[in-house]
């Protein structure tokens, strides 16, 4: 059996990130790269210190679950490994020494949130404040860019104005440690890559936004290979995209002329389970110059196996998700309440996996999943995986059925993979 190489850089290539919270899912990932990966480069190994700390992971633990089950599924390809949602130099050092390869920026804790909804005078206000974060102003006001997609992005005070409060502070704090990350590879003759995340705020990205951002990330020497903006429309956890697709590809081609322009560097979807509906869109507007980030869905997967071996297990589980929900949701872009999904009384095995964990027979092709029991059991894994009771007991059943673990993963990932590739 040939060995996989250390984890590497991708660069350009069309990218897909498997997150695994358990440390047994590998074998399932590859077996769908196997079946369907059709030119898409995997990352296996991907996990923020966020998901980390609420699994009790370390990141040496997630490099070393997903190389070796990479190595023992028979994976002799490329892997890249994503430190994700990195916010300090402390959370570059940890990563970095293991060998993660692709190291995600999140600046969201400097993104004012209500930015686009502040009227004139509130605008001019936030601004007095935030255009010494943001020095770049001047250099762009008042210009206009044609894109290669036809439209045109108007750099206009106001457009100008709204990006310095928005995101001017996110900016600095970006391009601050994009320089520690570089010092720190180019230390020691490492490779490595950076994506930029801004996709976690209640308000879409727009084109001016975009171009300020990635211009001022390149211009200040990060190494950018891949941008997640906040795209329109809803990107839930763990169900489909929820907006017009129509829409959504038409802005997709404006974000990627402006990658195109700029870079070119790989538009980055989040969230990115089960939004099947728009990966033809996202693969056709970025001509195969795109990545996406996968995490809960293997968890939901793995749950799927307890259900279908341990059904006094999984209504366990069920119940004590509810219970955590409310709390647990804090974190997370999610829709769902407790009161849309019945309780587990009255139903049998089968009906629990549907309202909790769906399956495809119930969903349109080139669809996702949308029920909301999803978003209660994807919330609440950190809780779960690290209860002293369920958390073994979630681990104890996959590790006695790996094949079925293997193959719904398969089945899963491989719809994923098809819906990218009809676009590529």
């Amino acid at each position: 059996m040939n060995k996989p190489s250390k984890c590497v850089t991708l660069g350009l290539a069309p990218s897909f990130g498997f997150g695994d919270r358990i440390g047994l899912a590998t074998p399932g990932h590859v077996e769908a790269m196997k079946r369907s990966g059709n030119g898409i480069q995997p990352i296996f190994p991907q996990q923020s210190i966020r998901e980390m700390t609420r699994t009790q992971r370390t990141p040496q633990q997630v490099i070393d679950d997903a190389y070796n089950g990479a190595r023992d599924a028979g994976w002799d390809g490329l892997i890249g490994a994503d430190a994700d949602h990195l916010k300090t130099p402390q959370d570059v050092d940890v990563t970095a020494a293991v060998g993660f390869t692709f190291f995600t920026i999140d600046p969201s804790d400097d993104v004012d949130q209500k930015a686009d909804d502040y009227d004139e005078a509130t605008l001019r206000d936030k601004f007095s404040g935030a255009k010494q974060a943001a020095p770049w102003y001047d250099s762009y006001l008042g210009k206009s860019i044609d894109l290669p997609s036809g439209s045109k992005i108007d750099l206009s005070e106001e457009a100008c104005m709204r990006a310095a409060v928005k995101y001017g502070p996110a900016i600095s704090r970006a391009l601050k440690l994009g320089d520690y990350i570089r010092s720190v590879h180019e230390s020691k003759g490492l490779d490595y890559e950076i994506e930029l995340s801004v996709d976690e705020t209640d308000q879409p990205t727009t084109l001016a936004e975009h171009y300020i951002i990635a211009d001022q990330c390149l211009k200040g020497g990060m190494k950018l290979v891949s941008l997640a903006p906040r795209f329109i429309g809803e990107l839930e956890k763990g169900v489909d995209y929820k907006g017009d697709v129509d829409a959504l590809e038409a802005s997709l081609n404006d974000h990627a002329a402006i990658s195109e322009l700029l870079g070119p560097y790989k538009l980055s979807l989040h969230s990115g389970s089960d939004k099947l509906s728009m990966y033809a869109a996202l693969a056709r507007a970025t001509k195969g110059r795109f990545h996406v980030k996968t995490a809960g869905t293997s968890y939901l997967e793995a749950l799927r196996v307890v259900a279908r071996h341990d059904e006094a297990l999984f209504r366990r589980i069920v119940q004590f998700g509810r219970e955590r929900y409310d709390v647990d949701k804090a974190t997370y872009h999610v829709s769902a309440t407790n009161a849309a999904v019945p309780s587990d009384e009255g139903m049998d095995a089968g009906q629990l996996e549907k309202i909790y964990l769906e399956c495809w027979a119930d969903v349109p092709q080139g669809a996702g999943f949308t029920e909301p029991g999803r978003q209660i059991l994807h919330c609440t894994f950190g809780s779960t995986l690290t209860d002293p009771e369920l958390g073994p007991a979630v681990r104890d059943v996959l590790e006695s059925h790996p094949d079925t673990y293997t193959e719904v993963l398969a089945d899963h990932f491989s719809r994923h993979l098809q819906a990218l590739a009809a676009g590529m």
